[in-house]
C-alpha cells in the first residue's frame, strides 16, 4: 500500500510538502503541487481518511440515524442523502437505531470519535447528545430551534380523512402511530379535525410503532378488537398492506367490504392488487434537501430556513369505493 513517504520520495519533496498539498493548507510552490498530484496520480495513492481526520479534526463522512432500514420509506429518504453526499465528495455511515435511545447514543458517540463533519437523523434523537456537530433532523424535528425538512403530516392526514369521507363511510378505523413521534401526532390531529366535522363514526387503534416486523400482528389485533368498521386510515403503508392482508385472510372485499387508505406511497403500493390508495411523502426529496441543509451548515453558509416543510400528495388507486 503506498504511503505519504512513497509519494515524497517519487516526487522529489517533503512529507510535508505532500501533506500540505493533500490537506491545501499552508504554501506549496506550483511546481512542487504539480510534481505531488503527478506522484499521487502514478502511484494511485489514496490518503489515509482515518489520520487526516484526526489530524484536521473533521472528515468527508457523515451520520445519518434511521429508525428503521426495513420500512421502505427510509431506504427511499437514504437515497437522497446519499445522492448529495456523492456529488459534495462525501460518504454516508448509516445507523440502524431501531428506535433504541441507547443505541441511538451510541452512533452518536461513534459519529463524534471519527470526527463525522455532521448528522442526519430520521430519529428522535435526544437533544444533549447532538453536542457541537452539525444536526439535521428528518421528518421528526422536535424543537423550533432545530434545523429540519420534514413533510407536512398535518394537511397528510387531513387528505387522508377527506378522502374517506367523500366515500360515504359509516365506520372508521384511525390507526394512531407512536405518540413519541411529532408527524405522527398531527397526522392522527389532521384525521380527527376532519372527522369530527363529519357524520362519520369512528374509533382510534393506537399501534405505538412504525416497526415492518410488527405490522401483521397488529393486523390481526385490529380485527380481534373491532367489529362493523367499513374503512381503515392506515399510519403507513406497510399497516396498511398488512390489514389488506388479514381482510383478504378473513374473506373481505376490497373496496367493497373494507377500504383501506395508506400513507408514505412506498414503491411498491401501485404494484399490489388492488392498488393502494395513499398519502404521498416525497421522501428522497426530504433526504436529498436535508443533506443539502447539513452542507451549508458544515461550510458555514448562511441558512434562511432553518424549518423546511414540503408538500404531501394524495394518490387514488384501487382500495377506496
Amino acid at each position: 500500500m503506498t504511503t505519504i513517504k512513497d509519494v515524497a520520495e517519487f516526487a522529489g519533496v517533503s512529507v510535508a510538502t505532500v501533506s500540505r498539498t493533500l490537506n491545501n493548507s499552508g504554501y506549496v510552490g506550483e511546481e512542487s503541487r504539480k510534481k505531488v498530484e503527478r506522484a499521487i496520480k502514478t502511484l494511485e495513492y489514496y490518503p489515509n481518511e482515518v489520520a487526516r481526520s484526526l489530524f484536521q479534526k473533521t472528515s468527508k463522512m457523515i451520520g445519518l440515524l434511521l429508525p428503521d432500514i426495513s420500512n421502505p420509506y427510509f431506504p427511499l429518504l437514504a437515497k437522497g442523502v446519499e445522492d448529495c453526499a456523492q456529488e459534495k465528495g462525501y460518504m454516508v455511515i448509516l445507523g440502524n437505531v431501531e428506535d433504541n435511545l441507547e443505541k441511538e447514543s451510541t452512533y452518536v458517540k461513534f459519529f463524534s470519535q471519527y470526527n463525522v463533519s455532521g448528522v442526519l437523523s430520521a430519529s428522535a434523537i435526544q437533544k444533549d447528545a447532538k453536542s457541537s456537530i452539525p444536526f439535521v433532523l428528518l421528518d421528526r424535528a422536535m424543537e423550533k430551534e432545530d434545523y429540519s425538512i420534514s413533510t407536512d403530516d398535518l394537511l397528510g392526514g387531513k387528505l387522508a380523512a377527506r378522502a374517506i369521507e367523500e366515500t360515504k363511510a359509516e365506520n372508521v378505523i384511525v390507526m394512531a402511530g407512536p405518540k413519541k413521534v411529532p408527524g405522527a401526532n398531527d397526522r392522527l390531529t389532521g384525521n380527527l379535525q376532519v372527522l369530527n366535522h363529519s357524520n362519520i363514526n369512528y374509533k382510534i387503534f393506537e399501534t405505538n410503532t412504525y416497526q415492518v416486523d410488527k405490522a401483521e400482528k397488529i393486523a390481526r389485533n385490529l380485527f380481534e378488537t373491532f367489529e362493523n368498521f367499513d374503512s381503515v386510515i392506515a399510519s403507513n403503508d406497510v399497516f396498511a398492506l398488512a390489514v389488506m392482508k388479514e381482510a383478504m385472510r378473513r374473506k373481505y372485499r376490497i373496496p367493497e367490504d373494507l377500504q383501506i387508505i395508506g400513507y408514505d406511497d412506498m414503491p411498491f403500493s401501485r404494484y399490489m392488487f388492488p392498488g393502494l390508495t395513499t398519502i404521498a411523502q416525497p421522501a428522497y426529496e426530504v433526504g436529498y434537501r436535508g443533506a443539502k441543509m447539513l452542507f451549508n451548515l458544515i461550510e458555514k453558509k448562511s441558512i434562511t430556513q432553518k424549518k423546511v416543510i414540503l408538500k404531501p400528495g394524495f394518490v387514488q388507486r384501487e382500495t377506496l369505493r
